[in-house]
């Protein structure tokens, strides 16, 4: 098959996707909406903005900081990513009505057998312009519709417009499934759950976080170690609740380390570094390469991850293929995966109280994190092996494809779908 991609290409979610199709002999071309490298093998690369997605801070095609005035640009973005965030809220939506018209002429000479976005905002809302005679699959991640969508009337309105044009719907959790018939998915459509952003290569896990690089800097040898390998995603991960828990589960355990990659120069973590007074104790590292944060999750005790919106987070599936021990946010979506006080522990994702309570148990009971280390090895190998998921993308696809050629293709275009009662809260 010829699949053309809408994404961010900078993404490693994005590159593991379109690297596992390649690896299957699809064909693949990209639509990447924020500037990027050509992902090597793929047909064609091409760069379409939209919801300024061509001022980004990270470094072109690795997703990763870059230096001088690309770092300055995220130095920017941290100091005002609150405000920045707004606006692009805001207008981001009312912006993609520009890139409609390049985009549809790009679908049509790339002529692909289907279009994959794999996001809702804003490439699912973009892809909402594809036209009719090419099939559609959309995927949704775990903060598209319990955060994004309900940011204004235009996201929305937009999120409901494109889950309307899908033809086929993916998802990492099956919450998002039930979500999205909600917000108007048609019941009748395929689905499919596929976790894990194209699946976790336990074999390349093993092999590259045994050939990590050293950290950028240096950690004791004989302390524990807690990882936080979210960084910063707004309205999604409560890293105030996370530092918030250091200090009261350093009363108790004060030998602990806590790691966390992606933070270096953030104001804001260094601003709750300096309030809380963890210098000694708090690492702010750079963004790591995938092979350093595997053997950092080899390493480390527990890896922490406080949601309250989110799918099934790649970290958290790493960190479980690796023995790390699993704290995450009691919500639908992680529950999926964690069964508090067998393989993991869950808390309220505003209680730094409950927080603290769960790092020291898990860091206490040594016998608690071996037998959840093994039973999450099995789980992941079992549900979100990399052969298994992308195959089953690809088998996905077929059916989509299959289906919509089978119902031939309709002559309208897509237009807005109507308003539906507004989906309840989770």
């Amino acid at each position: 098959m010829h699949i053309l991609i809408v994404a961010d290409g900078r993404s490693p979610t994005t590159r593991r996707w379109v690297q596992g199709l390649l690896a299957l002999k699809q064909q693949v071309t990209l639509i990447s909406t924020y500037p990027c490298a050509e992902i090597p093998g793929t047909e064609h690369t091409h760069i379409l903005p939209v919801a300024f997605g061509g001022f980004s801070g990270s470094q072109v095609g690795t997703g990763q900081p870059g230096t001088g005035g690309r770092t300055a640009a995220r130095r920017f973005v941290g100091k005002f990513r609150n405000l920045l965030t707004g606006i692009r809220y805001g207008l981001g939506p009312w912006m993609l009505e520009f890139s409609r018209q390049r985009y549809q002429k790009l679908v049509r000479a790339a002529n692909p057998d289907l279009v994959h976005a794999m996001r809702i905002p804003f490439e699912g809302m973009l892809s909402a312009f594809t036209p009719r005679e090419f099939p559609l699959v959309i995927s949704i991640w775990g903060n598209d519709l319990t955060l994004h969508a309900r940011r204004s009337g235009r996201m929305r309105a937009l999120t409901r417009r494109a889950l309307k044009r899908a033809d086929g719907l993916l998802a990492d959790t099956r919450r998002d499934i039930r979500l999205a018939f909600q917000w108007g998915f048609l019941e009748d459509k395929p689905t499919a759950v596929l976790p894990g952003g194209g699946g976790v290569d336990l074999e390349e896990v093993a092999r590259l976080r045994a050939m990590a690089d050293a950290l950028p800097v240096a950690l004791p040898a004989d302390a524990p170690l807690v990882v936080n390998p979210r960084g910063f995603r707004p309205g999604s991960v409560r890293n105030d609740t996370f530092f918030q828990a250091i200090p009261l589960v350093l009363e108790r355990l004060p030998d602990v380390f806590f790691i966390c990659p992606g933070m270096a120069g953030q104001p804001e973590a260094v601003r709750w570094v300096e309030k809380y007074h963890l210098d000694e104790r708090v690492r702010l590292l750079p963004f790591l390469t995938q092979a350093q944060l595997w053997g950092l999750f080899q390493r480390a005790a527990v890896s922490v991850s406080v949601s309250q919106h989110d799918g099934t987070p790649n970290t958290l599936l790493e960190a479980m293929a690796c023995g790390c021990f699993p704290v995450a946010g009691d919500i639908d979506s992680l529950r999926e995966w964690i069964t508090p006080g067998i393989n993991g522990l869950l808390v309220q994702p505003d209680q730094a109280q409950q927080l603290a309570e769960a790092l020291v148990i898990a860091l206490q009971d040594q016998g608690l994190r071996q037998r959840a280390a093994a039973l999450n090895t099995a789980l992941v190998a079992d549900r979100a092996s990399a052969p298994a998921v992308r195959q089953a993308a690809v088998d996905f696809y077929q059916r989509v494809a299959a289906r919509s050629q089978s119902e031939g293709t309709p002559d309208s275009a897509a237009v807005e779908a109507p308003q539906p009662p507004e989906p309840t809260a989770l």
